[in-house]
């Protein structure tokens, strides 16, 4: 019998869908999960994620702000990597949030 997932490694699964070059938001992947009220569990198993190849910097809170950034190594790596990927990041907040964001409620079903 197979070994049901935990709500981290379901997290995980989801964020690693996530395009190059787009966001998403905590309560967006606890929704997807049917978890609507978990976001903040989403946002711990992100400070979790270091090692397990999950592309974190692409999670960010409901209105695109880099709340997750202390997590990362080195003072602006989260902001960094976005950067790199094309989004304009200012006051640690994404520049036209909507137009980068990924909703997987709708891009997964």
């Amino acid at each position: 019998m197979m070994e049901e997932k935990n709500f981290f490694d379901k997290v995980y699964e989801v964020a690693r869908l996530i395009p190059y070059g787009r966001v998403t938001s905590y309560g967006a992947i606890a929704k997807y999960l049917g978890a609507a009220r978990s976001a903040r569990m989403v946002g711990w198993a992100m400070n979790n994620s270091g090692t397990k190849d999950v592309p974190a910097h692409r999670v960010v809170n409901r209105v695109g702000v880099l709340t997750g950034k202390q997590h990362f190594d080195g003072t602006n790596l989260m902001q960094q990597l976005l950067e790199n990927e094309g989004l304009e990041i200012q006051d640690n907040q994404i520049v036209d949030f909507q137009k980068h964001f990924w909703d997987p409620t709708k891009e997964l079903l």
